[in-house]
């Protein structure tokens, strides 16, 4: 049945971005020579596909260009290209790139993964991996929230021997996944001249400005950056391993800045644009929507979300035994992708009090109702914690009947993590949930160490301090 177009897909339709083959070689260029994780494809044995050898032999920029370029005769395949514009001009799926690493690595069966908003794209994909590789290919049309959801298990058990995924960043690394990996970002042409112009005309000249993305605009952040540097001062800020600018729903960095800052997030919805918000509550925040073109201030209100949250963790912190009866906490561990940790959860069990017991629970996707019909009859349970998406507790854990802690806040009620947000506003509520420079090891990629390494760095630099 024929539908009618929403305002989005409209407003989509009349992006002046386009792929310029010029650009396109340029960006190449530039990933080659910086050799970033996101550009790297590794097999399941370790061994590097593109990029970066897993030895380094002592070859120039150059060579490493030559040795990693996509073969002239897949770049002027006439054929591929005409099917290629099927596709949106100013969406860069990396056809080209993605047809020679499936041809470079002889796979037979490949899975395509994309994010709800992509996977009307996924057919036509499939049709010229299909008719120019000669590879049979799978979609992987589960619900995926971003790239801790990379499904490199169940592509295994398909038969896949090669997986793409589409529209996030390099998350979990290729070196940890159980398949050949390709980190396809999807990089979106905007208009890049209307952003600057629509900050210089809100924004006084020396204003200090953040500007912050999602990865698919980063390329246009990078070039309003490059445009608004000689009349601001720009700070485009990391949070490792994210790239530079780059923040997710979860992660961003705390800046400790209190002077007239900004922060500028480029992209669609509020929920990544959020992340910065609460880890940096005294800088106000603007967002600029490139479909619609429209710029607006944005607010969060830190106070009742801190109020609901420290509430949530003093249930926890009083649970005690009652006579017989033991506290039962459920420690939940997303199976939706690589969301869960194992690493985590066995740490948050090891923080477990005494006299409170703990039960595992795997869930792909927590629901208020599914977590009700836990413990409906019988033993009660007191406490969930979840390890999926600390913003599930954040932004929905007040409505779940009984406390629903992110590892953080486990960490806290557990007398493991400190909270001084909890008593003073002027603290800062962390966001650092796949940060290497984390506060602890309720969390994923937490490097003994490396906050303090990182903001002695980037203190002696004169920078914000991440």
């Amino acid at each position: 049945m024929a539908t009618t177009p929403s305002k989005t897909d409209a407003a989509r339709k009349r992006f002046v971005g386009g792929q310029r083959a010029a650009q396109r070689q340029a960006e190449g260029d530039a990933r080659a020579a910086n050799a970033s994780i996101e550009d790297i494809s590794v097999d399941a044995g370790g061994d590097a596909l593109s990029m970066v050898p897993m030895f380094p032999s002592p070859v120039t920029a150059a060579q490493k260009r030559v040795a990693n370029q996509v073969p002239d005769d897949i770049l002027s395949d006439e054929s591929l290209n005409d099917a290629i514009k099927l596709l949106p001009a100013n969406y860069n799926f990396e056809i080209h790139k993605t047809i020679w690493q499936i041809r470079k690595n002889n796979a037979k069966r490949v899975a395509l993964q994309f994010p709800e908003g992509l996977l009307m794209y996924s057919l036509t994909i499939c049709d010229i991996v299909e008719r120019f590789v000669g590879a049979e290919t799978v979609v992987m049309g589960d619900v995926t929230y971003g790239a801790c959801c990379i499904d490199d298990f169940s592509a295994v058990a398909l038969g896949c021997d090669f997986m793409v995924h589409y529209g996030h960043s390099c998350l979990v690394p290729v070196t940890v996944t159980t398949i050949k990996t390709l980190y396809v970002f999807v990089e979106i042409g905007i208009d890049t001249k209307h952003f600057v112009e629509t900050v210089r005309k809100n924004f006084s000249p020396g204003t200090p400005l953040l500007l912050v993305a999602t990865i698919q605009f980063i390329s246009a952040l990078q070039a309003a950056r490059r445009d608004l540097e000689p009349a601001y001062p720009v700070t485009v800020p990391q949070s490792k391993p994210l790239s530079p600018g780059e923040i997710l729903g979860c992660t961003s960095p705390n800046l400790h800045l209190q002077d007239d800052s900004v922060i500028l997030y480029l992209g669609d919805g509020r929920f990544h644009l959020e992340s910065i918000m609460i880890s940096n509550p005294s800088l106000p925040a603007y967002r600029y929507d490139p479909y619609p073109k429209a710029f607006t201030r944005e607010y969060y209100d830190h106070a009742r979300m801190r109020q609901l949250r420290s509430s949530a963790i003093k249930a926890v912190e009083t649970i005690r035994p009652k006579g017989q009866d033991r506290p039962l906490v459920a420690i939940v561990m997303g199976t939706l992708g690589r969301q869960g940790s194992p690493k985590v959860m066995a740490n948050l069990q090891s923080m477990v009090p005494a006299g409170v017991d703990s039960i595992f629970v795997l869930l792909s996707e927590i629901f208020a109702d599914k977590l009700h019909r836990i413990g409906r009859e019988g033993r009660k349970v007191d406490a969930f914690i979840q390890t999926s998406c600390p913003r599930l507790s954040i932004d929905w854990g007040h409505s779940f009947g009984v406390p629903l802690l992110s590892p953080y806040e486990a960490a806290v009620a557990f007398g493991k993590a400190e909270a001084k947000w909890r008593d003073n506003e002027e603290e800062l509520y962390p966001m650092d949930f796949y940060s290497r420079g984390s506060r602890g090891n309720w969390t994923p990629n937490f490097v003994e160490g490396a906050l303090e390494k990182e903001r002695e760095k980037v203190g002696k630099a004169g920078k914000p301090v991440p």
